[in-house]
């Protein structure tokens, strides 16, 4: 008896991570799970006939030889790992460079895939707000689904961005063909006690009831550095962050999540309508959709909070909280003939005491060594002061970050650079007080500059040693340096890290200070040369830390690491070894598709090891570096080669060029005289 269509039970869905692409799949299920083409045809819900014709058709393709193609299986690995390691239902990674198409675009597209393959009729989608659910929205087509309800999973926001709750609500809703249920209040209100008042209301707890309904939520992720979501929707406006959130590394639906994955409590907690994180948690489906490398501590805190179980990201990004799990890469199988991965490294030998007090005599060595330039700030043993002190009614420059960049930071305090540093732990930001102690040192009366780089703690512990200069009568500016072409997309450059271009805007700043230009017109001068420096880093072994002694990733003896950070960090892309041409064109190639110089302008150089690479070496990539930008009709006014920002002992190389112009030309050239850069 035939059976009724009816009745019929639907193939399965491809997997997410697979996309549209039925071919891979069976290719992944038969050369990597092992699966019979009889399993796999129950697995895909369909003939044994049809299993065999896709896996002739892969091989036709050249989807596989005999191996998936590395690209297609590294991206698909990634998202293996991600699900299998985090416990996620499905993951979706695409790739992290795609063209000019920026990547909240390519996240939305691929956001609006993953809600479309899920979402069904009768659902009650809840929905956060940002950057990436709002391009979800925006991208998603889904009609012929009836009785969706689309609930804001917040209150309202600053109509000063167009990323609002409500934005992202009533767009999805159109785009579903859903009722779109708005929460009627503020997702911040003044009082504990006015959030009491709102949420009694009948209409208001009425749509809370819906909210509390909700089988889906589209979330978004937000990091907490001052471009952030949270931070551009107003939730801090009035509320010290760094005094009540210290702890925090993210927010989801306006909640603030420590790097564990647990909620912080503060002022904002009894003041919030919206979704708390206990109840989202109890959704079946919860999308997350976020990428970039500024938020990779955020989404990590998310996935260990268990807060999304499905995932929608970037391959560097993914890659990168593998990599902070301690994962390592899923390898493919290896092509015959390949020789196999040398042993990992264990046991680094390095000239050590204790590895607790490598620091302390660090700075007790170079104070020594220095004693002409550099002196300890007294009651201060991490801040140091040039000895020639600042001159009244001159601009005092305070730089400042972790150890183990030597000679970054102490080696750019003297005459005509900076005035003072703070230094903290290895990788680690320096603590409010000796930043303090070094702006104190620094002041002449007009006012201090201070310049680091843009990471989390650094940010907050320059801010709240600024505020606490400042109730002292000291005035403070601030410039983050944001260098690194490889860490943030060229749209988003405030999110990226402050690498070696450090070195040149310290530069600049000191320059500045020393000419007794006001505060205001060095910290221009000092952002507009971080803003048109650009740095690359590439790593050949990683470095190792000094307590551990062991490598802080792992590198086969063929490959090479793309975009590494200046803390030991993994970079954006793994390679095959490189020539050192085609390493520095790799490099050149990135910086001036950014840059994009005119025939006849002109750069500074830096061309840096990162700890282990002989001068030898560097000079060989200052040789092809110089040979592409005279083809270009590039100018090179200066060029620096050496260890001037380093990575512990990384074997590697960072290329950084400052894009000049007059004004940074005569400030370059300025005299200075310092542990690490002397210029008459």
């Amino acid at each position: 008896m035939a059976q009724n269509p009816a009745q019929r039970t639907p193939p399965p869905l491809i997997p997410l991570r697979f996309g549209e692409d039925a071919l891979l799949w069976a290719a992944w299920l038969y050369y990597v799970d092992g699966l019979t083409q009889n399993d796999i045809a129950a697995q895909m819900g369909i003939s044994r006939a049809s299993v065999n014709a896709y896996l002739a058709d892969a091989r036709t393709r050249n989807i596989v030889s005999i191996e998936i193609d590395p690209d297609r299986y590294r991206a698909l690995s990634i998202a293996q790992a991600l699900r299998d390691h985090f416990g996620l239902q499905d993951c979706l990674v695409i790739p992290s460079g795609a063209g000019d198409r920026p990547l909240i675009d390519r996240l939305g597209a691929a956001g609006s895939q993953a809600l479309s393959r899920l979402v069904q009729s009768g659902d009650t989608i809840a929905v956060t707000w940002g950057r990436s659910v709002l391009a979800l929205a925006q991208q998603l087509d889904r009609g012929g689904l009836q009785d969706l309800r689309v609930v804001q999973a917040t209150g309202g926001t600053t109509a000063k961005i167009p990323w609002t709750p409500e934005a992202c609500a009533t767009r999805l809703a159109e785009a579903l063909g859903a009722r779109c249920i708005p929460i009627s209040a503020p997702a911040i209100v003044s009082a504990p006690e006015m959030r009491g008042l709102l949420l009694s209301e009948a209409v208001v707890a009425e749509q809370m009831q819906v909210l509390s309904q909700a089988n889906r939520i589209v979330l978004g992720i937000s990091s907490l550095r001052p471009e952030s979501t949270i931070h551009t929707s107003g939730f801090f406006d009035d509320v010290a962050m760094h005094s009540h959130y210290h702890a925090a590394v993210g927010s989801i639906a306006g909640r603030l999540i420590s790097a564990r994955g647990e909620p912080v409590d503060g002022p904002l907690e009894g003041r919030t309508i919206g979704i708390e994180l206990s109840q989202l948690k109890t959704i079946p489906c919860r999308i997350g959709v976020a990428g970039g490398m500024d938020k990779v501590q955020a989404i990590l805190a998310a996935l260990r909070g268990g807060y999304v179980n499905v995932m929608v990201t970037d391959a560097d990004t993914a890659r990168a909280i593998l990599a902070s799990e301690g994962y390592d890469e899923v390898p493919g199988s290896r092509r015959e003939g390949e020789r196999p991965p040398l042993p990992e490294r264990t046991g680094v030998k390095k000239f050590l005491n204790r590895p607790q007090d490598a620091v302390n005599e660090t700075v007790a060595g170079a104070l020594l060594a220095h004693e002409g330039v550099l002196a300890a700030v007294d009651g201060a043993p991490r801040a140091l002061r040039a000895v020639r002190g600042p001159r009244p009614g001159k601009v005092g420059l305070v730089i400042g970050g972790g150890a183990g960049h030597e000679p970054g930071f102490f080696g750019y305090v003297g005459e005509g650079l900076a005035d003072a540093v703070a230094i903290g732990n290895v990788f680690a930001a320096p603590p409010p007080d000796p930043i303090l102690a070094a702006t104190l040192a620094a002041d002449g009366g007009a006012g201090v500059l201070h310049i680091f780089g843009n990471f989390s703690g650094d940010l907050l512990n320059f801010e709240m040693a600024a505020e606490m200069a400042a109730a002292r009568g000291v005035p403070v500016r601030a410039v983050v340096t944001t260098d690194d072409i490889a860490s943030a997309p060229a749209d988003n450059r405030a999110a990226r890290r402050g690498v070696a271009g450090n070195v040149f805007v310290f530069k600049v700043a000191g320059a500045a200070c020393d000419r007794m230009m006001p505060l205001d017109a060095c910290a221009d001068i000092a952002r507009r040369a971080s803003q048109r420096c650009y740095s690359m880093g590439i790593a050949l072994e990683p470095g190792a830390l000094l307590d551990s002694r062991r490598p802080s990733f792992q590198l086969g003896p063929g490959d090479m690491e793309i975009g590494v950070g200046v803390h030991g960090e993994r970079g954006i892309a793994r390679a095959r070894l490189a020539s050192a041409d085609a390493a520095a064109d790799l490099i050149l190639d990135r910086i001036l598709d950014e840059m994009q110089p005119a025939e006849g302008d002109r750069v500074a150089l830096l061309v840096n090891s990162l700890g282990s690479t002989p001068q030898m070496e560097l000079y060989i990539l200052n040789r092809r570096v110089r040979q592409r930008l005279r083809a270009r009709g590039i100018e090179v006014h200066r060029t620096l080669i050496g260890h001037y920002y380093t990575s512990l002992d990384m074997a590697g190389v960072s290329i950084t060029a400052l894009h000049l112009d007059d004004e940074l030309v005569s400030l370059l050239d300025h005299p200075c005289r310092s542990p690490a850069w002397t210029q008459p």
